[in-house]
């Protein structure tokens, strides 16, 4: 169990990941890639796909660095493979991992027993070398664009989705409401959010605040940073719709969707698979607001998407005709009386 001591100001410092944290996934793909127990059912089909695609790039020596640096099941795993400044993006987070001071990679290299698994890469570090900061990097680089870019829309989505219901939880019940929305997974008893955790721990956060960082490839338990100094963050596991892992039989194709609507439309259609604002789909995106919505525009005029009004936003999730259209499977036709 771990327990996250929280001080008055803390309440005030707790923060939902605007966006999915491009490293955390990444790392936490590769638990799903080679899982150490029984297989997760929701990610077999990624799983095939991804298998599939790091044997055809060549990249199945840079997934094992990957995975023997944060193996599945492990109780501890080195903290720089996941800096804070990767919820900026990819590129922010690769830039601070470069960046990590050397004391601090030889005290989490050898807390993570590495010189047993990897001794010529903790070797190199000992001896001065940045080589093997740069080799992880282009690892992480390469096997993010071949496993999890690919799904980057239906990860955004469905950490959205996730996000979406912390904040209705705070808008209902403020901290305490979203605080206790993590159930089953946490427990919230103030002042303490007792966590599933493989281990006894403490954490005091003793003003700092805490930030949550729903993930796609999170699975079951809750993790955090190990280091009592670093940002305080929980990473905790989202629920997974069942669209997923369509069957491919009846899915219907990233590619034959952009086919038939353009490429642009057809992320919005898969975006809006979990409800959002025009703000957020140009946020997830990265494309413009005006664009977002002329797009959602074009859809709702279709009947694939509609929008409705709540509070001081519009938010946008698709209509039963939407979903059809993006999982290839239409709703049962209701009988009449």
């Amino acid at each position: 169990m771990l327990r996250i001591h929280f001080e008055d100001r803390d309440i005030a410092r707790v923060q939902i990941a605007a966006e999915p944290d491009p490293l955390w996934e990444t790392v936490l793909a590769m638990h799903q890639l080679v899982p150490a127990g029984p297989t997760v059912p929701v990610y077999a089909a990624w799983r095939a796909r991804a298998r599939r695609e790091l044997d055809e790039r060549g990249l199945v020596r840079a997934a094992r660095l990957i995975s023997a640096l944060a193996p599945a099941g492990a109780r501890y795993f080195p903290d720089f493979l996941t800096p804070d400044a990767a919820r900026d993006g990819l590129a922010a987070g690769l830039a601070a991992l470069r960046d990590t001071p050397a004391a601090r990679l030889l005290a989490e290299a050898d807390r993570a027993a590495l010189p047993a698994r990897l001794p010529r890469w903790t070797g190199a570090l000992a001896a001065g070398s940045r080589q093997p900061l740069d080799e992880l990097a282009t690892a992480l680089k390469e096997v993010h664009r071949a496993v999890v870019a690919p799904d980057w829309t239906q990860v955004a989505a469905t950490v959205g989705c996730d996000r979406g219901t912390r904040t209705g939880a705070f808008c209902r019940g403020g901290v305490d409401g979203m605080l206790n929305s993590l159930r089953p997974c946490a427990r919230w008893d103030p002042p303490v959010l007792s966590v599933d955790y493989p281990y006894e721990r403490e954490l005091h956060l003793r003003g700092r605040g805490l930030r949550l960082i729903p993930s796609h490839f999170c699975w079951r338990r809750p993790i955090a940073l190990a280091d009592p100094g670093l940002p305080p963050v929980l990473v905790h596991p989202v629920e997974h719709t069942t669209a997923w892992a369509p069957s491919a039989t009846r899915s219907c194709r990233p590619e034959a969707l952009s086919a038939l609507l353009g490429r642009t439309r057809a992320r919005i259609l898969a975006a809006l698979d979990a409800p959002a604002t025009t703000g957020e789909l140009a946020r997830r995106l990265r494309v413009s607001a005006p664009s977002a919505s002329e797009h959602v525009s074009a859809l709702r005029e279709a009947n694939l998407a509609r929008s409705r009004r709540d509070g001081g936003c519009v938010v946008h999730a698709l209509t039963p005709l939407g979903t059809a259209l993006l999982h290839g499977e239409l709703a049962p036709a209701r009988l009449s009386e």
